[in-house]
């Protein structure tokens, strides 16, 4: 008969000890992937399926009054639903847990007062760190960190002032990849969809847009821009209307965002118009399920997996030391060819279908 294992947190760490005839420091030694190395590789497994047998269960709670830390890292998203944040968050809780920390994930939303909120709940928590996917480019949350002395890291977001270590994508960069594809299928009378000025995606992209414009010698009349009032697909599609309506002449959208595209789509489709026929449209983040939307986005692919590993990995830096100087990671993008580009139409003017991306008066 198989031997019954006691419930969960009912085995302490002295039991765990003596049935790996080992002494009790050397289990804490070998459960810790950062002091494992400090034991032979025997042991170290030896303990480990002792641990397992027995259903061993560290008590955190009792680790963090003696050693001052909880092993605990909070994470701040703006809206855990964005299909954006599910790779970034698999990547830092991946990171994470090969040191041994267990994440605790806020839905922050986009207002600064739940934002600080949540954090002092996470510091009364006795969390070791913060990584923020909320950031503004000047941010109050990272001043009360900086203020409590937390340890924390920017991932996809970053501050204009740089005060603390960041992991972002080259935004510059994936414009330019946007804005060149489009120029190379014959585009010269490009769109922009921009985010809020006041994240830096939203400054930066713009700004990508707008310089990746001029390197071609398209003047700024030839590159309106639209900022939508939120990262959203509905706010995307009041930015392309307002687009549409003011700039019939249009051919192409570079959005700051895939979501934001996916409103573009919708205000073609209410107007009796198609992408990429009448209009193409390139997005950017290559959210997941991009490819089956119709038509396939084109978009700038940006590696969140890899940024939420960085992040962590930063972060795990940051809290074993504390004078290591601020680093500003910043990953480089690639463009994700699909269906939604196509060269434009040959008219120079626009034609009768085209004119219905103005609104009609009445």
């Amino acid at each position: 008969m198989s031997e019954r294992r006691p419930k969960a947190g009912a085995v302490t760490i002295k039991e765990v000890a003596a049935l790996a005839r080992v002494h009790s420091s050397t289990v804490s030694r070998a459960l810790n992937p950062q002091t494992r190395s400090k034991i032979t590789d025997e042991v170290a497994q030896r303990v480990i399926a002792a641990a397992n047998a027995l259903n061993y269960q560290p008590d955190r709670s009792a680790a963090s009054l003696r050693t001052g830390r909880s092993r605990l890292v909070g994470v701040l998203v703006p809206d855990i639903a964005n299909l954006v944040f599910a790779p970034i968050l698999s990547g830092v809780t991946e990171r994470l847990s090969a040191e041994g920390y267990a994440t605790l994930v806020a839905d922050a939303g986009n207002e600064l007062d739940p934002q600080i909120e949540l954090v002092e709940g996470l510091i009364a928590h006795r969390v070791d760190g913060l990584i923020l996917a909320t950031a503004s480019r000047d941010d109050a949350v990272v001043a009360r960190c900086l203020e409590r002395d937390l340890p924390v890291v920017l991932v996809n977001r970053a501050e204009a002032q740089s005060r603390v270590s960041s992991v972002v994508s080259d935004d510059g960069r994936g414009m330019q990849l946007a804005v060149d594809h489009l120029v190379e299928l014959g585009h010269r009378h490009i769109g922009h969809i921009g985010g809020l000025e006041g994240l830096s995606t939203g400054f930066l992209r713009r700004r990508g847009f707008e310089a990746a414009m001029a390197s071609h010698k398209i003047r700024a009349s030839e590159a309106p821009v639209e900022t939508a009032s939120a990262y959203t697909r509905e706010a995307g599609a009041e930015a392309a209307r307002r687009l549409f309506d003011r700039h019939p002449a249009l051919t192409a959208i570079v959005a700051a965002n895939d979501l934001l595209a996916l409103g573009a789509y919708d205000v073609l489709q209410e107007r009796g118009l198609t992408c990429p026929a009448d209009m193409s449209i390139v997005g950017h983040n290559d959210m997941p399920l991009m490819d089956l939307v119709s038509p396939a986005l084109t978009t700038v692919r940006i590696g969140h997996r890899d940024m939420g590993r960085e992040a962590a990995d930063l972060l795990v830096q940051r809290m074993l030391r504390g004078d290591l100087p601020t680093r500003n990671v910043m990953l480089a993008p690639t463009l994700v060819r699909r269906a939604s580009t196509a060269a434009p139409k040959a008219a120079a003017r626009p034609s009768p279908r085209r004119a219905k991306l103005a609104s009609r008066r009445s």
